[in-house]
């Protein structure tokens, strides 16, 4: 792609994000999520293949549904009050589905089903973008939103979500429907606490981006994109194979690593709120997630592929791929719990 459409566009998205970050006005909030999609569309359709397109044009109507729904619900409730402000959400039938709508946009159960399959079309930088930044905006809206929604609807699409991403990842063989299923996953974590502490949400978030930025980086630069391929990435980057199994593992929540951190803060929330049986479902459903990067893990350390080379030094390919960024995320990914305690007073 042309360097200066491509900075046009990663503009737009930030354009986009950072427009919806800063409105109190429902229009404003809705044009940024507008101008967020149609930044992101050519992006994912730049490689023209059949896959890519479909993955494209399944984005944009789902995308554009949502949008739609957001316009509607929230001309309805300017009807019905007077006001476009967002603070003022007094109609609980225009709060539900502006929250609906919200959901389908960041892919939380059960409208999520179209989310692994634009995830399996889409190359790994763009999977990337779409499984972190686009996020953003829809997040901050229901953050802001949070107080006005029903707790049920809050707790149910929680619940859902960690157990839809958790079923649906079992059985996958790709890796970026196993990442878009992950993402599920934690999107519930996030919301199921949103109405008791927001601010755990938002470490919650932060982590997932951290984590997933590493994930999605680390087989980019191995450019695996199925299971059978992590099983050769051994004999060509050991050291690259010991931190994409830690990576995999903090994403599914082990304790020395960064991933146990919000898991941990939100368990402990949940039971302070008097909710041990939604903190109960909310841990085992996190240990149906941790199933397929267990998984992931073996096939990688512990298997050898028939297609690897039995020589001690196979062909390296130098990558040009910068590895700052890879470097970064993956640190932040590993090592984050000890400072906890200092996270938790600066989120207080």
């Amino acid at each position: 792609m042309n360097p200066y459409v491509l900075m046009i566009l990663l503009s737009s998205l930030g354009l986009g994000t950072t427009l919806t970050f800063a409105s109190s006005h429902w229009l404003l909030a809705w044009m940024g999520l507008e101008i967020n999609t149609l930044a992101i569309v050519p992006l994912m359709a730049q490689h023209h293949h059949p896959r890519a397109v479909e993955a494209t044009t399944k984005y944009f109507l789902t995308q554009a549904t949502a949008a739609a729904m957001i316009l509607f619900a929230s001309t309805t409730n300017a009807w019905i009050t007077g006001e476009w402000d967002m603070n003022n959400m007094s109609n609980p039938i225009a709060t539900t589905m502006i929250m609906t709508a919200l959901a389908l946009k960041i892919g939380l159960a059960p409208m999520h089903f179209w989310m692994p399959e634009v995830m399996q079309g889409l190359d790994l930088l763009t999977g990337l973008i779409l499984s972190t930044w686009q996020k953003l905006a829809p997040m901050a809206l229901i953050i802001q939103l949070s107080q006005a929604i029903d707790p049920l609807v809050l707790t149910s699409l929680g619940v859902m979500s960690t157990l839809a991403g958790g079923w649906g990842g079992l059985n996958q063989t790709q890796l970026r429907k196993i990442l878009a299923y992950s993402s599920i996953a934690h999107m519930g974590w996030m919301i199921i606490i949103l109405q008791y502490s927001p601010q755990l949400t938002l470490l919650a978030l932060a982590t997932y981006i951290f984590m997933t930025s590493a994930a999605f980086l680390t087989l980019k630069l191995s450019s695996a994109t199925k299971i059978n391929t992590l099983a050769m990435t051994w004999s060509n980057s050991p050291t690259l194979t010991v931190t994409t199994a830690l990576i995999l593992l903090s994403l599914g929540g082990l304790p020395p690593l960064t991933g146990f951190m919000p898991k941990w803060l939100i368990l402990q929330e949940l039971t302070k709120q008097g909710l041990p049986l939604t903190a109960t479902i909310m841990a085992l459903a996190a240990l149906l997630s941790l199933y397929f990067y267990l998984r992931l893990c073996y096939a990688m350390t512990l298997t050898i592929s028939p297609n690897t080379t039995n020589s001690t030094m196979p062909w390296r390919v130098k990558t040009t791929q910068t590895s700052l960024p890879l470097t970064i995320s993956t640190t932040i990914t590993l090592s984050l719990l000890p400072v906890t305690p200092a996270i938790l007073m600066l989120a207080t």
